[in-house]
């Protein structure tokens, strides 16, 4: 009778914990914290004329630091989570937290996009011109069809996905059949999107009747997002509706299967009789359609509902970040949306009560890219252990023993 197998003791767990990618993302963000403290105290007028006398009176640049950094992230945080400062009601309260969501939506979806690439071993960054694809032809179902109010919204909502999804299918299409590297196609049609749109502005079928502008006539209004609370609109439990076919997809499909094989090893898969090919198509198609529903947030939303060539905004390029800080999961994904709509949001009252550069957020963003992009210096810098330590003796034990 074979023993029953010992439970794991906490300190099995706090291993774990340690040697988890979850860490080394917070650790990742805590460094840019850091480094942003750095620059923040740096370009202030009070630090730099208190640095001049350092070692007169120590006393007077440390509390100018201080009191800058802090001001700063208070004011970030202020109005990226909860308006300590309110004195009005509890919607002010939280107001910027719902802001914070609202942000965070199309940062979700073109991050669910890139992320369902990077599983499946395809670096996918061409979210910027899925984008713009599936925001212009959801803008020209909207302005153009005059349909019932939930028939209306739904169609605009397959026509940002069907757009973005034509879009992946060319570098899809392209990988599978003629070899052509993913990056390289992806960077290409961001640019062909960009100056289609451009081009597509300048027609009568685009163009708002009596502006000199280059803006279409804004979305009919059986088409826009409902809202739900606050800022927040239907936009945000789609994300998440999104985030959680995602999971099912890679989790509980066989198609998920297939991708997560051909992402860990191509020619296993093919051995084994998968169709890579197929594969990538699929992968490309689906991450086009999450990254065209990324630009409905801009246009069936608050604001102008217009289609200009800043539909895209940079939500493309942030969303490397998002999927980045995410791990390519999809709940990782929806918590690195919601933190980097939260530095957007907190980021221009940061602005506004410090005179703080708002570029410092951008700074953050790259820092954290950088530290996720090489764990074993953040395993460096708080003196984490070497997860793979332990992996790496033994295969060294085993070779030395069949070398005796």
């Amino acid at each position: 009778m074979s023993e029953p197998t010992p439970k794991s003791s906490w300190r099995d767990v706090g291993a774990r914990i340690v040697n988890g990618s979850a860490l080394t993302s917070i650790l990742s963000v805590v460094v840019a914290l850091v480094v942003g403290a750095i620059l923040i105290a740096a370009a202030n007028a009070q630090v730099q004329t208190a640095a001049t006398y350092l070692f007169y009176r120590p006393g007077d640049f440390f509390a100018a630091t201080w009191n800058t950094v802090s001001s700063a992230y208070s004011a970030l945080f202020q109005g990226a989570v909860f308006n300590i400062d309110s004195s009005y009601t509890v919607a002010d309260f939280f107001a910027p937290l719902l802001n914070s969501v609202k942000m965070s939506v199309p940062l979700i979806f073109a991050g669910l996009a890139l992320a369902l690439g990077f599983r499946a071993g395809l670096f996918n960054i061409g979210g910027q011109g899925q984008i713009v694809l599936g925001g212009t032809l959801c803008a020209y179902l909207g302005f153009t069809l005059h349909l019932p109010v939930v028939v209306h919204l739904i169609v605009c909502l397959l026509g940002a996905f069907v757009g973005g999804a034509v879009w992946g299918f060319i570098p899809g299409i392209l990988k599978a059949k003629a070899g052509a590297n993913e990056v390289i196609v992806t960077i290409m049609l961001n640019s062909i999107a960009t100056f289609l749109l451009g081009w597509l502005l300048t027609l009568d079928a685009f163009q708002k009747e009596g502006s000199n502008n280059p803006v279409s006539p804004a979305v009919d209004a059986t088409a826009r997002l409902p809202q739900l609370l606050g800022s927040v609109d239907l936009g945000f439990p789609l994300a998440l509706a999104a985030a959680v076919g995602v999971w099912w997809l890679l989790e509980r499909s066989t198609l998920g299967f297939r991708i997560r094989a051909v992402g860990a090893n191509p020619d296993a898969a093919r051995t084994a009789g998968m169709s890579v090919d197929t594969s990538y198509v699929w992968v490309m198609v689906i991450a086009g359609g999450l990254a065209g529903l990324a630009a409905t947030s801009q246009l069936l939303s608050t604001g102008d509902q217009q289609l200009t060539s800043a539909v895209a905004g940079t939500f493309g390029v942030d969303a490397i970040t998002v999927a980045l800080l995410g791990r390519s999961k999809p709940l990782g994904t929806v918590l690195a949306g919601l933190l980097f709509g939260g530095l957007q949001a907190g980021g221009y009252l940061m602005q506004a009560r410090t005179s703080t550069p708002i570029d410092v957020i951008l700074v953050l963003q790259s820092v954290i890219v950088l530290m996720i992009a090489a764990p074993p210096l953040v395993r460096a810098i708080f003196r984490l252990p070497d997860p793979e330590r332990r992996r790496k003796k033994a295969v060294k034990a085993a070779l030395k023993e069949v070398a005796s």
